[in-house]
């Protein structure tokens, strides 16, 4: 946790914090996801994010969502980006995909599901810095559906992978209600990495969206709790670390940062 509230973005770009993108189908866990990290920083149960159970995406505005310390009070150097849903016939489509993974695409922005993204839009960043593009994106899944995912969201997700692969951004996976997988680890969460449930789920997640199984990150989000849980918090700090590690990583990349470094190599 300590390590997570001291990351800084590399000092040589003008990039204030780094900027994940998360992407998953309708009920997966993404708001969840955000209120598990921010439910462990204020040390109690919040529900900022709009989550829960309904047959399309409760969420419908583009929200960059930011933590605050606890010591501190300040906004720590990260931002959990959540976006509605990936449906069959509703939600973003690959364009809509593409215009947030660049940047152009403003906090609080209201998704028209019968509506694409266009560049009219109000707010629309025509020409987005580093600081507004996504540096990092995870594809959120719920462990206890992904046999039943619709082939057009696989679709869409490993449509926009292609693009994320021309522009070298990492990518995650965070495998959701890993609990309903095995009663072992309803039990206990931190028997999570020696479940044979859990394992065969990500071998099988690894494969279908076409990440290694290290990317595959198994957690279990606040959802019915009242209290937090060590156990619970420890999967969504790994998880959360990891990923800001996966954003270092590119932002590292920048060809601002590498000739930053050449320039102090050769001196």
């Amino acid at each position: 946790m300590e390590k997570i509230e001291n990351y800084c973005p590399p000092s040589d770009l003008s990039v204030s914090h780094a900027k994940i993108l998360m992407i998953g189908p309708v009920g997966a866990g993404k708001s969840s996801f955000f209120n598990t990290v921010n439910s462990i920083f204020k040390d109690r149960i919040t529900s900022q994010g709009c989550s829960g159970s309904a047959e399309h995406s409760l969420t419908s505005v583009y929200r960059q969502y930011q933590v605050k310390s606890p010591k501190t009070g300040k906004e720590l150097k990260f931002r959990l980006c959540d976006t509605c849903g990936l449906e069959e016939s509703l939600g973003p489509d690959l364009a809509d995909l593409n215009f947030l993974i660049t940047g152009n695409i403003p906090d609080r922005y209201q998704f028209n599901p019968s509506s694409p993204i266009t560049t009219d839009i109000q707010g629309f960043i025509n020409r987005p810095e580093l600081n507004d593009k996504v540096h990092c994106v995870v594809f959120v899944l719920d462990g206890s559906t992904v046999d039943v995912i619709p082939q057009s969201v696989l679709d869409k997700m490993k449509q926009v992978q292609i693009r994320m692969n021309k522009l070298g951004l990492p990518r995650v996976v965070l495998l959701t209600k890993i609990d309903k997988l095995s009663k072992t680890v309803q039990d206990d969460v931190s028997k999570v990495f020696v479940s044979e449930e859990v394992k065969e789920a990500v071998d099988k997640v690894s494969q279908m969206i076409g990440v290694p199984r290290g990317n595959v990150l198994p957690i279990k989000n606040y959802e019915n709790e009242i209290c937090l849980e060590d156990g619970t918090s420890c999967l969504a700090l790994l998880a959360l670390d990891q990923i800001i590690n996966f954003a270092e990583d590119f932002l590292a990349d920048q060809p601002d940062v590498v000739e930053t470094v050449n320039r102090k190599t050769s001196k």
